[in-house]
């Protein structure tokens, strides 16, 4: 028996229960608000062997609003977030929403080219940074803006660093060996800055459903980068739906297992911690044995992740069942999961990894699996279901025309809902191919059985997913191109038992010309987030075309 086994269903429509969004919570500064007025002395962050309570995270970010006003930001102005997961991201955040500003969360493993390019498209007045990425990426676009080179970005933000030793003392020697402060000259230092106005408070801001809170970049399915517009509104009730649909306990420390720059992180960890005024566990980065060990000694309740680290943490030697034991709930999204992968993980440690669904256009999920039960198999096809709609979604199987298919027919996922983002910024175009009438057209294709689960079977086009992350095949290639020994180039995905899904360039090299695959993986790894280069690359004489001369992706695959 599910949740839904009582649910007429119509064709291939799937409607979530119905559910209504706690006044208290109308947008994404209030989650905090709330935590900080009914529990200010409860624990917020806690990082390592350093932690910071309700009262203190307001405080702080009190303070850093006070300053970025005084440097003459305001409402509207966009602040960039190049950071991993450090306590300094949280208090950014919402340092950015007390000002009325909007938050652009960037990857860290982005290199100069991707930031540039980020940069110049949301219009950053303020970046900030840690500081080794301030002197290995940062610091050479400042000196080519200085030098007038036409590669720099238009207009550069001033710039604020940061250090992942900061609001810690034990520094870890499986994260750290080696890491030092790297003082940054011509950026301020963060927590000097937030010292300097300790006490001091922003002017109060009203906030409505319909602001914008957050730019999240994704490649979408035309492989340019395009900012999600992530309202105030979608924040507040997905990061309600984490709470009331997973059943999330008031107080119960969830781990900061995402990256906070990715949507699940940003409402799975941040904006479901201030929602139940819970401590969020942060651990700079991945690291399989420094996560078990946070989640035993914090006594996490909740998180959720890409299936890749899970099984990371499943194939850790020293992993055992007393590291999980505190775990009331986990999820994972972001990737197809195998289910030979989460019975082998409920061998390990007894838990069963709960399925969910959504992109950065739908604020993370609009498809859960229920607490308490588990996900069908499609016999046909062996793939596990992805859930039921949440709250509030209604979801279809749409045909290449859009209206609804029959169940069990398959086409594309289609919803429309409460936390769907109105569309991408500065993009109407865009908006105008993704959204539709309310419906976001998701580019996912997937089929409803007769209970209403659905089923992710395959992307619409040649997007790759790599660990939980999207990896568009052109902008691989454009890399590859500027290689001086490659002719032709395409890149596809390939199945992997770790990643889901690795990245496989098949290059043909200009005459006389000679290239290593492994000198063209070191190459495309220089300029690129380590999620996206390659990691095969195969040498071939000519690459497959179609008489109009368009090289044959699906014949590459093999």
């Amino acid at each position: 028996m599910t949740a839904y086994d009582d649910k007429p269903w119509l064709a291939s429509y799937a409607s979530g229960h119905s559910a209504t969004l706690d006044p208290d919570f109308s947008d994404a500064l209030s989650l905090l608000r709330a935590a900080v007025a009914r529990a200010p002395q409860r624990t917020a962050l806690l990082y390592f062997d350093g932690a910071l309570s309700y009262a203190q995270l307001d405080a702080q970010s009190d303070a850093l609003a006070s300053a970025w006003l005084e440097r003459g930001c305001a409402r509207g102005d966009r602040i960039a977030l190049y950071l991993q997961n450090v306590p300094q991201f949280v208090i950014a955040l919402a340092a950015a929403w007390k000002l009325g500003a909007i938050a652009v969360p960037i990857n860290p493993m982005n290199r100069a080219r991707e930031l540039r390019l980020l940069l110049a498209d949301s219009g950053a007045r303020l970046l900030v940074c840690h500081e080794s990425l301030y002197a290995d990426v940062v610091r050479p676009l400042l000196t080519q803006e200085a030098t007038g080179d036409p590669a720099a970005p238009p207009a550069w933000p001033a710039v604020m660093t940061t250090s992942e030793l900061e609001y810690q003392t034990r520094c870890d020697a499986r994260l750290f060996a080696g890491v030092r402060r790297q003082r940054a000259e011509g950026a301020e230092d963060l927590s000097t800055v937030i010292a300097a106005h300790a006490g001091r408070k922003p002017p109060p801001v009203t906030l409505g459903p319909d602001d914008v809170a957050m730019l999240v970049y994704t490649s979408g399915t035309t492989g340019v980068p395009k900012g999600a517009m992530n309202t105030h509104g979608n924040i507040a009730f997905n990061a309600q739906v984490y709470r009331d649909w997973i059943e999330l306990r008031e107080g119960g420390p969830i781990l900061g297992l995402a990256p906070l720059f990715h949507i699940t992180g940003l409402i799975g960890h941040v904006g479901a911690a201030f929602i139940c005024a819970a401590p969020l566990v942060l651990a700079w980065r991945f690291e399989p044995g420094v996560i078990l060990d946070a989640i035993r000694e914090h006594r996490a309740e909740f998180t959720v992740g890409a299936i890749t680290a899970f099984i990371a943490l499943m194939n850790h030697p020293d992993a055992t069942r007393e590291h999980l034991a505190s775990m009331r709930r986990l999820y994972s999204g972001g990737a197809p999961i195998p289910p030979s992968v989460v019975e082998a993980f409920r061998a390990r440690f007894g838990l069963y990894i709960h399925n969910a669904y959504g992109l950065t256009e739908t604020n993370s999920p609009t498809h859960i699996v229920p607490p308490g039960c588990e996900a069908p198999v499609d016999p046909a096809s062996g793939a596990l279901s992805i859930g039921v709609p949440t709250f509030n979604v209604e979801s279809y199987i749409g045909g290449d025309d859009g209206q609804p298919l029959l169940v069990g027919e398959i086409g594309e996922i289609i919803s429309r809902g409460p936390m769907i983002v109105p569309g991408y910024w500065h993009k109407p175009a865009e908006t105008a191919q993704a959204f539709t009438h309310g419906y976001f057209h998701t580019g996912d294709v997937g089929f409803m059985d007769a209970r209403g689960w659905f089923y992710l079977v395959d992307r619409k086009k040649d997007m790759i997913i790599a660990s939980g992350y999207k990896v568009w095949p052109r902008e691989v290639e454009d890399v590859l191109y500027t290689h001086p020994a490659v002719r032709e180039a395409a890149v596809v995905g390939v199945s992997d038992s770790y990643r889901g899904e690795t990245v496989k360039a098949v290059v043909s090299l200009k005459p006389g010309a000679r290239a290593t695959p492994e000198e063209i993986i070191a190459y495309c790894k220089e300029r690129m987030a380590a999620y996206k280069y390659p990691r095969i690359v195969e040498l071939i004489d000519e690459l497959p075309k179609t008489v109009t001369g368009k090289i044959l992706r699906r014949e590459l695959r093999g």
